[in-house]
């Protein structure tokens, strides 16, 4: 090399980038999250197997470690598993945040009478109408087409005493809850009525 030659020295920037290209670990969680990024409903771990060409374990460590590194980092999204798959959501720590982004009105709420009625439907499903009516002391027609209507219930099959409709809540519900199975629900059953005080009521809808 002569006098006043610069060595031949690849940039830094570049071998950084291509530090991060050659870890398979990180590589695999990029694109996790980039595929996460777009859905917009929670992706099953075998679905992201797929998409992505990896086996269902590396899968699981990779999320697991993108929902931990988002926890500690104070991040303002969470990566959750819900519904039996996984999503990307805003961060509680933020909700306020998000509520002053939110135009008014763009979000519709339920009244409190239809969270009222679907709280009974979660917590005693299958249920009828009827069942549902007797626990609240008023009629849920209405408000039940509504939470139909919004996919947060659905039919699910007929009473066998009196043919009438039954009821349960729907993964929308446990994605909207942010949890991954009805057994996350909070122990609030023990305060509604008992199904058998409730023989007296017609199960017809």
């Amino acid at each position: 090399m002569s006098d006043g030659e610069l060595p031949l020295t690849r940039p830094l920037v570049e071998s950084t980038e291509a530090d991060i290209t050659d870890d398979p670990r990180r590589n695999l969680r990029g694109r996790l999250e980039a595929v996460l990024f777009v859905g917009d409903e929670p992706i099953e771990v075998a679905e992201l197997g797929a998409v992505v060409g990896a086996d269902t374990a590396d899968i699981q460590a990779a999320l697991q470690e993108l929902s931990d590194e988002y926890d500690r980092g104070g991040r303002g999204i969470d990566l959750r598993q819900v519904a039996g798959g996984w999503r990307l959501f805003t961060s509680d720590r933020y909700a306020d945040v998000v509520e002053r982004f939110v135009v008014d009105g763009q979000q519709a709420r339920l009244t409190q009478a239809a969270l009222e009625t679907l709280a009974v439907v979660a917590y005693r499903q299958p249920v009828t109408r009827a069942r549902v009516a007797a626990i609240r002391g008023v009629g849920v027609d209405g408000v039940f087409r509504t939470l139909a209507g919004r996919g947060l219930i659905e039919e699910c099959g007929s009473d066998v005493a009196g043919g009438a409709h039954l009821y349960r809540t729907t993964p929308l519900f446990l994605e909207k809850l942010g949890i991954n199975d009805l057994t996350d629900l909070p122990s609030l059953a023990p305060l509604l009525p008992e199904a058998n005080e409730l023989d007296d009521v017609s199960s017809s809808s």
